[in-house]
């Protein structure tokens, strides 16, 4: 599982102007199964995405290709965990620890 932290790094209003953009691009990656959870930061610097189901190299390409990054408005900062413990909905996400 990982946790992706986004940090604008430009204006609010070029955040804005972006983000029905960012919104398509998060529906599409829920679709493939990639994010379970997201939402802005408060205070507003930035967001914070919950994603499992796929390898770090997956979630790196995933991350390169939201409109945010794309045109430099954010930086991102990519945290692998093993989710070793989960309420019950989500179950399925529990992974042994590593050996």
């Amino acid at each position: 599982m990982f946790v992706l932290e986004l940090t604008y790094t430009a204006p609010l209003e070029r955040v804005d102007a972006l983000l029905q953009d960012h919104r398509e691009w998060l529906e599409k990656e829920y679709a493939a199964g990639h994010f379970l959870a997201a939402g802005r930061k408060i205070p507003r610097e930035g967001g914070v995405i919950l994603a499992a189901g796929t390898d770090r190299a997956t979630v790196e390409r995933i991350v390169t290709e939201d409109p945010f990054a794309l045109a430099g408005v954010c930086e991102y900062r990519i945290t692998e965990f093993a989710a070793t413990t989960t309420a019950p909905a989500l179950e399925q996400y529990r992974e042994p620890l590593p050996s």
